[in-house]
């Protein structure tokens, strides 16, 4: 990566940032005159529409319905801190297009204020690349949870982990642990 694009990266996460901060002062002026625009209810329905029709439908013009345009996402590994919604298109990609037919399951969603907290488990075959693994046709469960802030009736901010290292273990690129290769 060049220095000038590293810059540009930098700037971009900055701005979004920048417009993270503001929302938050924008929901916290909110929330001072007793006013939330969206019910925990509707907050939590929101996640499921971007679960069932984006992640699980692949609906990624659906996406732009569901997350603001300074969306942030603090992924659990390098490189998932795709700002934005060109960023989220690109990391839902990434995974639908390894796991065409993945289905994430909602498991448990709890909502307090702007934020819903969800656990998931996705089931998927692994059909296509996946950052330099070549397809294994594997079956895979994952689980994981999602945190969501939402602020006028986008996603803005996710906090995201799952089992990463399960994943890896279950395509063969790591081996279980307590076994030698």
């Amino acid at each position: 990566m060049t220095l000038l694009r590293i810059f540009q990266h930098a700037r971009k996460v900055a701005v979004n940032r920048e417009a993270v901060a503001a929302e938050r002062l924008a929901h916290e002026e909110a929330h001072k005159k007793g006013t939330h625009p969206m019910s925990r209810e509707d907050n939590k329905a929101l996640i499921r529409y971007l679960f069932d029709e984006v992640w699980n439908k692949g609906n990624l013009a659906a996406a732009e319905e569901v997350a603001s345009p300074t969306w942030v996402a603090h992924g659990n590994l390098p490189g998932q801190e795709m700002p934005g919604l060109q960023g989220v298109r690109r990391f839902i990609s990434l995974y639908r297009t390894a796991f065409p037919d993945m289905q994430l399951t909602i498991e448990d969603q709890i909502a307090e204020g702007d934020k819903v907290v969800t656990r998931w488990t996705a089931s998927a075959t692994h059909s296509g690349p996946l950052m330099g693994i070549a397809p294994t046709g594997k079956r895979v469960t994952v689980s994981g949870i999602g945190i969501h802030r939402i602020a006028r009736g986008q996603i803005v901010e996710q906090w995201g982990i799952d089992d990463t290292l399960g994943l890896m273990q279950q395509l063969g690129v790591v081996p279980p642990l307590g076994t030698q290769r």
